[in-house]
């Protein structure tokens, strides 16, 4: 309601991106704040559909066993297909359908971003049609569009002067940075959350350095590789 309050606290959680925050603090250096205010990010369109059946499949139930197909053909705007049947039954109205997730990347705003739903709809499934994932006589049962802001931090730009921003931030005894926007780091979901068990054991601890947090998934022992017997 356009209400503004001031709330004193003990400590500061924040999961926002980094650039909003500082773009609400009334006492952050303009320097810090040109430089927030650059960060780049990738935003993010998924378009859920299902359908009656698939064209293309690899197993005995007609279904492909992927739950994640990445696109590399430069032909397609479509970054990555999601196939919910394989995450858990538990996503599915009805297992008799195939229940797909489409996911685009594009920027708040632009061309892709600001088209109807239905439109987007349209733009997929022909996509999928042109892979040859399903065929024109395939049935379209529903489908929902989601627009998801500022989804991937992004690594360019004003990034490199990062270091400045972090020093900043971490200077503030009672603020703590999580999460992959809170960061701005392309963080997975495990790792985000992480960061909020790392800094609960810091204010627990009364460990005023944020370094443990910023740590987290830094290492090399967490990686995806691929397997020997895979072809």
């Amino acid at each position: 309601d356009n209400t503004i309050k001031k709330i004193s606290c003990d400590y500061l959680i924040s999961s926002m991106p980094i650039k909003d925050l500082i773009n609400a603090m009334n006492s952050s250096p303009k320097n810090i704040k040109n430089i927030s205010s650059k960060l780049p990010y990738r935003d993010f369109i998924t378009i859920g559909v299902i359908v009656d059946k698939l064209k293309v499949n690899n197993s005995k139930n007609k279904l492909i066993s992927d739950t994640w197909i990445y696109v590399q053909s430069k032909k397609q705007k479509l970054g990555r297909i999601q196939v919910f049947n394989n995450w858990s039954k538990y996503l599915l109205h009805d297992p008799n359908t195939i229940s797909l997730g489409l996911e685009y990347f594009c920027s708040e705003n632009d061309e892709f971003w600001s088209m109807k739903d239905d439109k987007l709809k349209d733009f997929a499934i022909s996509e999928l049609i042109d892979m040859g994932i399903i065929d024109k006589e395939t049935k379209v049962l529903d489908y929902h569009v989601e627009r998801v802001k500022k989804a991937y931090p992004a690594y360019f730009g004003s990034y490199k002067y990062f270091p400045k921003v972090k020093e900043y931030l971490d200077s503030i005894t009672n603020l703590y940075l999580i999460g992959r926007n809170g960061m701005h780091r392309y963080n997975n979901m495990d790792h985000s959350m992480k960061t909020a068990f790392v800094c609960v054991d810091n204010i627990i601890n009364n460990n005023l350095s944020k370094e443990n947090i910023w740590n987290v998934n830094t290492d090399d022992d967490y990686h995806e590789v691929k397997n020997e017997n895979d072809s």
